[in-house]
């Protein structure tokens, strides 16, 4: 440990001091906590913006996978009460009391206010005190399952439903009003400029204003709107100070409800000088009435570079609204005059399983909910540039997937984050676990991210680098095994693989056999059988590496003595239950595959091999109760892992856990969940918790790693899946629940789900992946 740690400063005083540049992972400033997220703004791949459940504009990801965790004050929605001609109520919706804009009436009272969020969707309550006006504003984002266009949008919609309780007619009028930036130090750089704009199309017209930010790298624009229609004005200002007292804004506004609506551009900032716009909607609402005011943000950053500089990258939105930076006016028009057609697309989604009465209300909400990091995880989603061809794609060795060009040239490419503090994109062995949420809601993205992990397993980077761990040297990227990751953000995706530099990864015993495990688990969803074609030379490419590790030719694979997996700090040694029951269960996949390919030779090898790999498996590991940790006879071999089903997760998930595909025998499988629920969940923290990774048989959890004594909570949701499967309903639910009170509800981490926590004191890696594995609990229920 001591040797690892001095490698680790060393290495990131160099990155991080001398170079400048941020850390991959980061163990010596971890993000602090803050209790605050809610729903994101924005659909995949074109940047986040999350407002907090207190209506705060205040985690930004516009730049690809950076994060800036700033709350910009001036970004606020105001509402202006008339009646008879005079303001009766002038209030910002927002409970701070900054020390900028103190001409503005802040400090709404908490107690007034409510909210609640169902991704993509929130919905914030304000019953205006003493006036009996009700506000609600729903927020929609879209994001709507099997959609490839409309999905990649930039944008969120902010309606406004007005309720009046009083036995007059109430003007009413919604502001607002937004920076020229993320609150970091580039929106003081100079340069920064704002315009009124219109927009008619079919009869629907969308004012509002752009908020051009002209940054040298990745610029981009804001655009705030609202929709103009029969009773319905819309006004506007389009520059001030939001760092000054705001006065100007505010009477603007008091004096007659409206915003005064200077035409032409804003002068260009000064350094050092921050500007701000504003748009206003407003409409009278008849006594005991009711209207709606419909307000929009969109964000234009159509071209990015990542962190290297050397590619541009073109966003997946540019294919249906251009490049030209100049797509924000048409990008708020089409969410305005669409919105409505996504809630019903969001609605006949997620109502059949709202209205289940037989699934528990906390299920539903984590089930959506967990969703956010599809979006809000570092997410791109690119275009493949017209000047592309299929070499560019495949490398020196991908002529083989001949199938890859033009399905990444239909649908794209997709990547997210491991997790907002782990800076690697598509980490192959937590994706893993995530990939439900992917190919059940949008298969297409799946499949595309397997064509870019295929064209990296089959080529290579020769390069040499020290690894972390262990101070050992060797290449970035062997052929012919499965990546760790395909990139930081801060350097060129696609193009360098690998920015985990802990392992060398090339000796992981289960990156391999999540590809051959995905690939078939993806055929067997989608009934791509062209996809299954070109995906079954690289899966026995993979298993032919994979092979080496059975040393003893026992039909079982043996982990390395060393953190060789996804627990990437628990040594194994020997055969092991996650890593041996991974193998047999890709070996019976393999079998499968064969079948349906009619590849007899192939199905043949892998059957004999299953064959003596199952007997192996079993004489090795069951012990009458559960399948120990490893075969290593040492004091933590028969620690009782949480995970130790993750091949029968997958078996069952592709009806492969019966008859002539049965892997492990049923009743040992359903005796080693038992044991878990008895003692990972119940067994640990009062059963509140979730699955501890590690129980020893006496009920203590297993302290031997950092990571045995923790709980991951998409392993938990993964776990929580396989007993559904297996007929332990009920101990399933009770399993995951744990994970979602804890995690939503005690510790206050709503849309920042950490990679883990101990029972005590301790979480690691806010805002990760890994959670999504919860859509894993919903195909086994379905």
């Amino acid at each position: 440990l001591l040797s690892y740690l001095s490698f680790y400063f060393r290495w990131w005083v160099k990155k991080t001091r001398i170079e400048k540049k941020s850390a991959f992972i980061d163990l010596l400033c971890a993000v602090p906590l803050q209790q605050i997220y809610g729903c994101p703004l924005g659909g995949i791949g074109g940047g986040t913006i999350t407002r907090g459940w207190r209506g705060e504009f205040c985690r930004w990801q516009l730049n690809p996978g950076i994060y800036n965790y700033e709350t910009v004050i001036a970004n606020q929605f105001t509402v202006c009460l008339r009646c008879k001609g005079q303001t009766i109520y002038q209030q910002v919706l927002s409970v701070e009391r900054p020390s900028t804009l103190q001409s503005w009436n802040w400090g709404y009272c908490g107690h007034y206010a409510f909210y609640h969020a169902l991704y993509p969707r929130a919905w914030m309550v304000y019953e205006l005190p003493g006036q009996k006006v009700v506000l609600t504003c729903r927020q929609v984002s879209p994001v709507i399952p099997h959609d490839y266009k409309d999905s990649s949008l930039p944008v969120g919609v902010f309606i406004w439903e007005v309720e009046n309780g009083r036995d007059e007619d109430v003007e009413v009028s919604i502001m607002f009003s937004l920076q020229n930036g993320m609150g970091t130090k580039e929106d003081r750089s100079g340069g920064h400029w704002n315009e009124p704009f219109a927009l008619e199309k079919d009869g629907e017209r969308v004012a509002g204003v752009l908020l051009h930010h002209c940054t040298s790298v990745n610029p981009f624009t804001l655009a705030i709107s609202a929709r103009e229609k029969a009773g319905t004005a819309v006004t506007h200002l389009t520059a001030f100070n939001p760092t000054g007292l705001g006065r100007e804004v505010w009477q603007d506004l008091l004096q007659d409800g409206r915003l005064d609506s200077p035409t032409g551009q804003s002068s260009l900032t000064e350094k050092g000088e921050v500007t701000a716009a504003a748009v206003c909607a407003s409409c009278r609402v008849p006594a005991r009435g009711h209207r709606t005011l419909e307000l929009a943000l969109a964000w234009d950053m159509p071209c990015v570079h990542f962190g290297s500089k050397e590619k541009l990258h073109f966003r997946r939105y540019t294919r249906f609204f251009g490049s030209g930076g100049d797509a924000a006016p048409a990008l708020s028009h089409h969410a305005l005059t669409h919105y409505e057609e996504w809630e019903r697309k969001i609605e006949a989604w997620q109502n059949p399983i709202l209205e289940n009465s037989q699934l528990p209300s906390w299920y539903k909400s984590a089930l959506f909910n967990e969703l956010y990091f599809l979006t809000d995880g570092g997410t791109i989603w690119m275009e493949v540039p017209p000047d592309c061809c299929a070499e560019d794609l495949q490398g020196p060795a991908g002529t083989g997937l001949s199938h890859l060009f033009p399905f990444l040239r239909e649908y794209g490419r997709f990547a997210y984050l491991e997790g907002q503090e782990y800076r690697m994109y598509n980490t192959y062995d937590v994706h893993f676990y995530a990939s439900f949420a992917l190919i059940m809601l949008w298969p297409k993205l799946q499949i595309s991210l397997q064509y870019d992990i295929a064209v990296t397993v089959v080529n290579e980077d020769v390069q040499l680098r020290q690894y972390l761990m262990c101070g050992q040297t060797a290449q970035v990227k062997l052929k012919n095994v499965v990546p760790h990751d395909i990139g930081d953000p801060g350097d060129e995706p696609w193009q360098r693989v690998n920015a985990y530099l802990m392992h060398d990864t090339a000796d992981w015993k289960d990156l391999n056999l999540k590809f051959v495990l995905q690939v078939y688990r993806d055929y067997y969803l989608t009934h791509d059988s062209l996809y299954l074609r070109d995906m079954w030379p690289v899966c026995q490419t993979v298993m032919e590496s994979e092979l080496k590790f059975d040393t003893d030719n026992d039909g079982l694979i043996e982990n390395g003595g060393f953190a060789d997996q996804t627990y990437d700090a628990w040594v194994v040694h020997g055969a092991s239950a996650y890593c041996g029951g991974l193998w047999l269960a890709a070996v019976c996949m393999m079998c499968k595959m064969a079948e349906v390919l009619g590849d007899a030779e192939i199905q043949q090898k892998y059957m004999a091999i299953l064959s003596k790999g199952k007997e192996a498996f079993e004489r090795m590991l069951w012990n009458g109760k559960y399948y120990n940790y490893d075969s290593s006879g040492s004091h933590t071999s028969s620690s009782i892992m949480s995970d130790q089903c993750a091949g029968q997760w997958f078996l069952g998930a592709c009806g492969l856990d019966q008859g002539e595909f049965e892997v492990f025998p049923k009743s040992h499988v359903v005796s080693a969940l038992r044991t878990i629920f008895e003692k990972n969940v119940l067994g640990f923290a009062g059963g509140t918790m979730g699955a501890v990774n590690g129980m020893r048989p006496d009920g203590v959890p297993d302290t031997s790693s950092v990571q045995s004594n923790e709980v991951w909570i998409g392993v938990v949701y993964a776990l929580a899946a396989t007993m559904i499967q297996e007929g332990l309903v009920e101990e399933g639910f009770r399993t995951a629940e744990g994970c979602y009170r804890t995690v939503w509800e005690r510790l206050g981490m709503a849309f920042q789900t950490p990679e883990a926590y101990r029972e005590k004191k301790v979480y690691r890696s806010l805002a990760y992946m890994r959670p999504l594995s919860i859509w894993s609990m919903q195909l086994a229920l379905e």
